[in-house]
């Protein structure tokens, strides 16, 4: 996370996803005793303007931003952002016990030993998570993302005529609005449940794993909606935008049977990454194993996939709902006011980041 000074005396904080087929804005009241949706922006990208995180086409990306911020009648243009990818490493390290304020200068070196990128193309940032798991160590949680990525991303919200006061990381966002929505995760068998956080975006899914507020493991991994778009069109013989409506859960007159079929080929890639971030999770001693799956995203609304992932991995497996605990105004979602249901998925990060409160670090 690279954290820029905050403009301080502001109750709202607006999160900006900027997703490859879609820029999703939310702005948080935070005055009140429940945080408070007061602004809502979604503006689709055409497929050519971003593709498999790599902004193709510039223009169109800052001109999808400013006709969200229209959109949504923002007047203010500090907003929090994030990023995610094989660019953002994301670890939990040992070493020597001390206070922050040495950590501060001690992680850059600590890091040079886990992060495959030259450690001066970096932004680094740290979080210790356990003060002291004995023999004099701490555990921290490492965040290294390569600059040119993160002042790319920066660069493009300031030519969109906006001030980017945060660049958080996506899977962050993500626990940062489920341990909002859900304080109390339950218990099973006397302990803490593991839950892993899976939000499937377009080109790139998250993964995080959590256990009492705290992350275990953390990947990307290259798979995301597009993939079962393009094994819909395949399949059926469909164009892009056809192929996009049915993996949004439009079915119209298509064989529901067929289209199952078709999901559960394409969720093989998606599956092996939940296992081998269950076998990582095992091998680190962190867990046993994972007790409950959280998907969100655009891609938790694929049709069947929910319950061909409960079935291969034999768990619970739910779709987070990221209202709940938090308040709108009636009527700002205006068109998509008798679709929320539809559209809370594809919310998760934005409203992750915005609620980030000002001057939270």
């Amino acid at each position: 996370m690279i954290t820029l000074p905050f403009i301080k005396k502001k109750t709202s904080t607006i999160g900006l996803d900027i997703g490859s087929s879609l820029i999703k804005l939310v702005e948080i009241d935070h005055s009140g005793d429940v945080p408070r949706i007061v602004h809502f922006g979604f503006t689709p990208l055409l497929p050519e303007a971003i593709v498999e995180g790599e902004i193709m086409d510039r223009s169109l990306v800052i001109d999808g931003i400013r006709e969200c911020f229209e959109q949504a009648g923002v007047l203010r243009n500090e907003v929090v952002s994030a990023v995610s990818g094989r660019a953002v490493i994301v670890k939990k390290v040992v070493m020597d016990k001390m206070a922050p304020e040495d950590a501060q200068e001690a992680i850059f070196w600590e890091a040079e030993q886990h992060v495959p990128f030259d450690i001066d193309d970096v932004c680094l940032d740290f979080q210790i998570l356990h003060e002291d798991i004995g023999a004099n160590q701490m555990e921290v949680l490492l965040v290294a993302a390569k600059k040119d990525m993160v002042n790319t991303h920066a660069s493009l919200i300031r030519d969109a005529g906006l001030i980017p006061v945060i660049i958080d990381v996506d899977s962050f966002a993500v626990q940062n609005c489920f341990e909002m929505n859900r304080e109390d995760v339950g218990e099973e068998e006397g302990k803490s449940k593991v839950v892993s956080l899976i939000n499937i975006g377009n080109d790139v899914t998250n993964i995080n794993i959590i256990q009492n507020n705290s992350p275990h493991f953390t990947r990307d991994i290259s798979v995301g909606s597009d993939n079962f778009t393009e094994s819909v069109q395949k399949e059926l013989g469909v164009d892009y935008n056809e192929g996009v409506r049915i993996i949004s859960g439009n079915l119209g007159e298509q064989d529901g049977d067929k289209i199952k079929s078709i999901v559960r080929k394409s969720s093989g890639d998606l599956s092996m990454g939940i296992e081998r971030s269950v076998s990582f999770l095992k091998a680190a001693g962190d867990a046993e194993g994972i007790d409950e799956i959280v998907l969100s995203g655009g891609g938790a609304r694929i049709p069947f996939l929910k319950d061909i992932l409960a079935e291969k991995h034999g768990m619970e497996i739910s779709i987070h709902n990221p209202f709940e605990g938090i308040d709108y105004e009636e009527g700002v979602f205006g068109e998509y006011e008798d679709k929320l249901d539809e559209i809370a998925p594809l919310l998760t990060v934005g409203i992750g980041l915005a609620l980030r409160k000002a001057g939270k670090e």
